[in-house]
């Protein structure tokens, strides 16, 4: 367990250190907007390295779930965040609280609505999987294993919320990666959304064994409310209290899903013998 320990605080210190590199350019260099480049390094820092530190304690990579696992818990990642974001945006649209313009989406990918969709819903996903496949790497393929080694599925989500979070502060607070609203609004529902989908991402890693259902959760989420929902929604002044990913809307939805999981937790496979078993897998 101490040398448990160690390996997580090796890389939490390896990848905060790196990461203050990309802070500081995209915090105090400008926009992080226009700095994509940036932003695609920060998100493959986590990856970088958990690598490294599983090399330097293990001398392999084995137990990051690197198979796919069973396509149901790949579907159910995927669906999550697309259900959750249509009915927010839904219920923001039919209640009038933010209007709806498809041209605003074909406008600026220069092709119908339909064909649009059905292109971000697929190879799009390949796409937003590249970035999300960096934060992944670290947090589901290293982090939570390595966790769950020592924690409660419970202490388990709840610690990697608290560091996934943490990550994303400096941008929120120091560049631009909010919604538009107070810097506090901001944290506060994208923390609650963090923990959230913690809870659901841990769930389906340890069900599934396979970092996968986080890469795709996670590229969903990214896919699915950056460039679809948000582009098509107009904002009525208070629209964003409620939806992107800073807002209630989701918060809500992915709240009520990860307290199913957490209720469900009883069905996860036994800790103690997942991590045996995840030490000689993958």
């Amino acid at each position: 367990m101490k040398s448990n320990s160690k390996k997580v605080i090796t890389f939490l210190i390896l990848n905060f250190t790196v990461c203050s590199i990309f802070y500081y350019i995209l915090c105090f260099k400008g926009s992080m907007y226009k700095n994509q480049n940036y932003v695609l390094g920060l998100m493959w820092v986590p990856a970088v390295t958990g690598m490294i530190t599983q090399l330097i304690y293990n001398k392999n990579l084995k137990g990051f779930g690197w198979k796919f696992g069973k396509f149901k818990y790949l579907t159910f990642s995927y669906l999550i965040p697309l259900l959750s974001s249509l009915m927010v945006y839904t219920l923001v649209w039919i209640t009038g609280m933010g209007g709806i313009s498809i041209d605003n989406f074909t406008t600026r990918q220069g092709s119908g609505i339909f064909i649009q969709f059905i292109f971000f819903a697929t190879v799009g996903l390949i796409l937003s999987s590249i970035s999300a496949l960096g934060e992944e790497i670290g947090w589901r393929g290293f982090l939570v294993p390595e966790l769950a080694k020592k924690y409660s599925y419970t202490k388990t989500s709840l610690i990697t919320s608290a560091i996934w979070a943490i990550y994303h502060y400096p941008l929120i607070i120091f560049s631009n990666y909010n919604n538009g609203t107070s810097v506090w609004f901001s944290m506060i529902f994208f923390t609650i959304s963090v923990t959230a989908v913690s809870f659901i991402a841990v769930w389906l890693r340890l069900k599934s064994g396979s970092l996968w259902t986080g890469v795709i959760l996670h590229a969903s989420h990214n896919l699915f409310i950056q460039l679809f929902f948000d582009v098509i929604t107009i904002d009525y002044g208070k629209t964003k209290y409620i939806t992107t990913e800073f807002g209630a809307g989701l918060a809500l939805i992915y709240t009520i899903i990860g307290i199913y999981c957490w209720r469900n937790s009883y069905k996860l496979p036994s800790l103690k013998a997942y991590s045996k078993a995840n030490t000689v897998q993958n």
